[in-house]
């Protein structure tokens, strides 16, 4: 932890009543600033950013052209016409500019509020790492790493619940006002398309802001798409389960009743992955494999007080709030 090693328990006196043998090993200090590899240096992270915007540019050129067509807006094919015609006209990227932006805009803000919270508790992590893909959004997430222990219970509690909150702070706005410019029509029938789950968030604003109308009869904007992208991620990550963002907050929370508790949310990933998704199954065993065993914190004996224990439950109404059993289907 870059604290120097000390023999602890003999002060001069005692030394020179009773002499020590020297030690075997050299106490050391490690280095102030340790070597930085290439992967952790900004500009590695710049590149993974730029490509994750031209990514999800090209998905969201794709998204918007579909949304225009009143074609369901995941009903990605791949088609080599298509990026004939952005690598002709490559400014059509600008019509995927809202569903870009809006989700980077949400990944970025949850991978901040982690990193600063990091740095006000001088907890070492690294820059976001942004993942482009060839994925239906154009992206595989975002995630820090942290390379230092946390000490304490509430640094664990900030630290879990900061990235969440940030995200669903912009996510939310976003969906208001994709559901206020969302077509009220719904996307044309097309064999094998994809459609989204409708989140709780989703249903409750299209009942406020657009009266009598349900999500089945409302085409959402691309801006919509995005922010729905955001609630999704949201939603995983608060899952309480190993060390999730929502696991972090529960170990924060009740300590090593954690586990037992992480083990019954994965127990229901799997009637979930038979009866609504597949995609649960594969996240369950992502679990698995990552482990259910929180690391302890340096002093567990810190409580968190009654602000935190409030933040907990709004964590848990947002995780009510974005969660889908069935985020995808193919109708």
């Amino acid at each position: 932890m870059g604290d120097e090693f000390q023999s602890a328990g003999v002060g001069p006196s005692q030394a020179r009543e009773f002499p020590l043998p020297t030690p075997a090993w050299v106490p050391v200090r490690w280095p102030l600033k340790p070597r930085r590899r290439w992967y952790h240096s900004l500009p590695f992270h710049i590149v993974l950013f730029l490509l994750t915007v031209l990514t999800t540019l090209i998905v969201g050129t794709h998204i918007e052209i579909n949304y225009a067509q009143n074609l369901p807006v995941f009903d990605w094919e791949v088609s080599r016409a298509y990026f004939q015609a952005l690598w002709r006209h490559p400014g059509l990227l600008v019509l995927g500019v809202p569903f870009s932006f809006t989700l980077l805009s949400i990944l970025l803000a949850h991978e901040l509020g982690h990193y600063l919270t990091c740095r006000h508790y001088g907890i070492h992590a690294t820059y976001p790492y942004f993942i482009p893909a060839p994925t239906l959004i154009g992206t595989l997430g975002a995630f820090i790493r942290i390379k230092s222990p946390i000490v304490t219970r509430r640094e664990l509690f900030d630290v879990g619940i900061s990235g969440p909150l940030a995200g669903f702070v912009i996510a939310i706005p976003a969906l208001t006002l994709a559901i206020l410019h969302s077509k009220a029509a719904s996307p044309a029938s097309v064999p094998e398309s994809i459609s989204l789950g409708n989140p709780l968030a989703l249903i409750l604003l299209t009942h406020l802001l657009r009266p009598g109308m349900s999500t089945a009869q409302i085409a959402l904007h691309p801006l919509g798409c995005a922010a729905w992208v955001g609630l999704f991620a949201t939603a995983l990550n608060l899952l309480p389960v190993g060390q999730l963002d929502g696991g972090h907050i529960l170990y924060a929370v009740i300590g090593d009743k954690h586990r037992n508790i992480s083990r019954g949310f994965l127990l229901v990933l799997l009637p979930l992955g038979i009866f609504c998704w597949i995609g649960w199954m594969v996240w369950g065993a992502i679990l698995l494999f990552l482990g259910l065993r929180h690391p302890v914190v340096i002093e567990p004996a810190e409580t968190l007080g009654r602000g935190r224990k409030i933040l907990a439950l709004i964590a848990a109404l947002i995780l009510a709030l974005t969660f889908v059993p069935t985020p995808f289907s193919i109708r």
